[in-house]
């Protein structure tokens, strides 16, 4: 539950930048790429340590956006 929780916070403020802030738009195009980066995040985790646990994986893709995030919001 933890690396989906993860993706659903991450997910839908990517989106929002890629395709603006338009729900009828958002909404669909979240939930495809959030189930795309799941998908593309296991398919990595099971290919290079074998069992690695997914939320690494996630974390390692999801920290990184979210301090971005932060300094973005703190400069405004």
């Amino acid at each position: 539950a933890g690396a989906i929780g993860f993706i659903g916070l991450i997910t839908p403020h990517v989106m929002r930048l890629i395709v603006g802030p338009d729900h009828r738009i958002l909404l669909p195009a979240a939930a495809l790429a959030g189930g795309i980066l799941l998908l593309w995040s296991d398919t990595l985790a099971r290919t290079f340590a074998g069992d690695m646990p997914v939320g690494i994986i996630t974390a390692c893709f999801g920290a990184p956006f979210f301090i971005y995030l932060l300094r973005s919001r703190m400069k405004a």
